[in-house]
């Protein structure tokens, strides 16, 4: 189990890592955007989607790192409280309960959204420039599933906690 947590975490460090670098082409595209439109007047069709492409695939990609360094936002006027078996109980219960079996309805529906838009060569339609949904689709079903890997890496990581007594 051990190595199972060892290669989902290492595979969501560096896909995150991967992601923080579309922040990158996004700053490129936004300036170059508003260079060309506000200096020469002349605004681009494509750099609107294309932005928001770019930003929704770091965002949905940078989703299990942050997952694995504990960065989403949590509730925890109890939780922070509890002691890291009484959180590993927390985290086991929300899991089972709520997280996977959204995950699965998530892994479900962006995948339908994405086979739907290369069978019937979907479009965006934000603008005139109109490029194929599919890419920021299989984005979006590539980052949910990685968030599942570190989901289950998590759970892993609490079981093996509140049935060894020790941290993985």
């Amino acid at each position: 189990m051990n190595k199972i947590v060892r290669i989902i975490d290492t595979l969501s460090e560096y896909t995150g890592r991967g992601a923080m670098w579309l922040s990158i082409a996004l700053v490129l595209v936004l300036t170059y955007e508003t260079t060309v439109r506000y200096v020469f007047n002349a605004p681009t069709q494509w750099a609107y989607e294309t932005s928001y492409m770019i930003g929704a695939s770091m965002a949905v990609i940078g989703w299990a790192y942050t997952h694995k360094h504990h960065g989403h936002i949590r509730v925890d006027i109890f939780y922070t409280r509890l002691s890291p078996r009484g959180q590993a109980i927390v985290d086991v219960v929300i899991s089972v309960l709520f997280l996977f079996p959204l995950l699965i309805v998530l892994i479900y529906g962006s995948y339908s959204s994405m086979q739907f838009a290369i069978l019937m060569n979907e479009k965006l339609a934000e603008s005139s420039f109109r490029p194929p949904a599919a890419p920021i689709k299989g984005a979006i079903l590539v980052g949910i599933c990685l968030f599942a890997l570190q989901t289950i890496a998590e759970f892993i990581r609490n079981l093996y906690l509140l049935i060894r007594k020790r941290t993985i």
